[in-house]
């Protein structure tokens, strides 16, 4: 577990693009939060660093939104999924097994879904503080890429 404030949403869009600068596609990552906790603003750093021109809105109704860059991202939004399986009915495995980057804002509430690896990524507001970004990574390669871009950023445990 790492740990992030981030006082300003400028910071949290520099922090998203400087971890979508190390993906190389075929990775997911799971956004947790409270409504208003700065997911959507954190998506669209990452789809910036991944070179996605255009403005990037949360999925909310439609679920599914694509995106084309140097890498494709697949944002999803299932926070107003009646029951966990109607996530199977989104084809979430073609994206998952697939070339691009993969977000789920709400990612929780699909856990059952989620592979052996993959980044969460929990934003909490805090009024004084700004926001605190836990990022959990499940498996190597995401331990050693968060390790990385702590390095560069300068947070940790």
């Amino acid at each position: 577990m790492y740990n992030y404030y981030s006082f300003s949403v400028a910071e949290t869009l520099k922090l998203a693009e400087k971890l979508a600068a190390k993906l190389k596609g075929g990775e997911i990552i799971s956004l947790v939060g409270d409504l208003g906790a700065g997911k959507t603003h954190f998506v669209k750093g990452l789809a910036c660093g991944l070179g996605i021109k255009g403005e990037i809105t949360s999925p909310t109704f439609t679920l599914l939104h694509l995106y084309a860059g140097k890498i494709p991202l697949a944002h999803f939004d299932v926070y107003r999924l009646t029951i966990p399986e109607d996530f199977e009915e989104l084809g979430y495995e073609d994206y998952f097994a697939g070339p691009g980057v993969v977000v789920i804002e709400w990612g929780d509430l699909i856990s059952p879904y989620l592979p052996a690896e993959y980044l969460r990524i929990k934003i909490e507001y805090q009024a004084e503080q700004g926001r605190l970004l836990t990022f959990y990574p499940y498996g190597e390669k995401w331990e050693i890429l968060i390790k990385e871009l702590a390095k560069d950023v300068g947070f940790g445990d």
